[in-house]
């Protein structure tokens, strides 16, 4: 006679996932009705919505995702490629981007890449499209995406931030060329006979196009731009173009393309005995939190980088929502120049 077999001790069963019927059951509901609140749905009314979420509260049910996506043929999830999350930029706008997607009640994949070379980028990209995404961000301010030539593998639905891209695509951009002229132009405005600029990568969209404003803004007012000095962004780099500069005794004027790189240059003018704003006057670019906390308080150009995350996934969300009828088109974000005590009129 064979005996019944007892639980090994120490051991339990594994607690059954409660499922859309024991809801219903206790909301005195259908399951259909479940299912509408589940997917948010507005054809329930609030006091039954209130009891079905309630129900699920108390059970611990957690709708089924994969099955929802499968309905719906939406994932909920949007996708992210990105260069770098040590540039204050993409960290601000990927916050931004977080946010917003939040409040939609998407997910949000990030996905980095090493080099923004177009292979990587579309390997990204198609890496991406089988992650089960709605749509995708991408955050890469690379030149090369201002070539015709640019294009992605068809899939999921695409917004650029910072970029120009051939036609056919999203943009939302910091008006970059509105902030370098704002810079350029309220030096000048002080009265001083010359801006010398420490640029961005010259690999880098934003950075060109500042430069080139910078360049335009000097030319209109009949000046012949100097050499700019290319840095990559770290105060390092601004405090080694900064030592160049601090030493020539014409230079009372230098707008940086950054803000850490404007404390870098900030830091070379001191060592070099150049008072600030009374021998050399600077301008730094991001308005980053500490700006007004330096020495001299930093005079900047402000980018909203809350207004470009968020837009960029409302205009996701639109096109996922418009599906092949959705048009292409840019979004240009302005800039604000924010007046500090680092720049003053030169001395005569």
């Amino acid at each position: 006679m064979t005996s019944a077999r007892k639980p090994v001790s120490g051991t339990s069963a594994v607690p059954q996932r409660p499922s859309m019927a024991d809801v219903a059951r206790m909301a005195g509901v259908s399951a259909q009705t479940v299912s509408r609140v589940s997917n948010g749905q507005a054809n329930v009314d609030e006091a039954t919505r209130t009891r079905v979420l309630e129900a699920m509260a108390a059970l611990g049910y957690r709708p089924n995702g994969a099955a929802r996506a499968l309905k719906s043929g939406r994932f909920h999830t949007i996708g992210v490629i990105m260069t770098s999350l040590q540039t204050l930029g993409n960290i601000r706008a990927l916050d931004a981007i977080s946010t917003e997607a939040a409040r939609a009640g998407y997910s949000v994949l990030l996905m980095p890449i090493a080099d923004t070379t177009l292979p990587r980028v579309s390997g990204a990209y198609r890496r991406m499209t089988a992650q089960a995404v709605d749509g995708a961000v991408i955050i890469l301010q690379a030149r090369f995406l201002d070539e015709t030539a640019f294009t992605l593998p068809p899939g999921v639905p695409v917004v650029v931030i910072d970029s120009g891209t051939s036609p056919g695509y999203t943009i939302v951009a910091t008006d970059h060329a509105l902030g370098a002229r704002q810079a350029t132009g309220h030096l000048l405005g002080l009265g001083h006979r010359q801006v010398w600029h420490i640029a961005g990568p010259q690999t880098s969209f934003s950075a060109a196009h500042r430069a080139e404003s910078w360049a335009a803004a000097l030319r209109d007012a009949g000046l012949t731009p100097p050499p700019p000095l290319h840095g990559d962004w770290t105060a390092e780099s601004g405090y080694r173009h900064g030592l160049t500069l601090a030493r020539r005794p014409d230079v009372t004027a230098i707008f940086a393309a950054n803000d850490q790189m404007a404390l870098g240059v900030m830091r070379a003018l001191r060592e070099l005995g150049r008072d600030i704003p009374g021998d050399v006057s600077v301008v730094g670019f991001d308005d980053m939190d500490v700006a007004a906390s330096l020495w001299p308080p930093l005079t900047t150009v402000r980018q909203d980088f809350d207004t470009v995350g968020r837009l960029s996934v409302r205009r996701l969300l639109a096109k996922v929502s418009a599906g092949a009828a959705s048009e292409a088109g840019t979004t240009i974000v302005p800039t604000r120049l924010i007046i500090r005590a680092s720049t003053a009129v030169p001395r005569a």
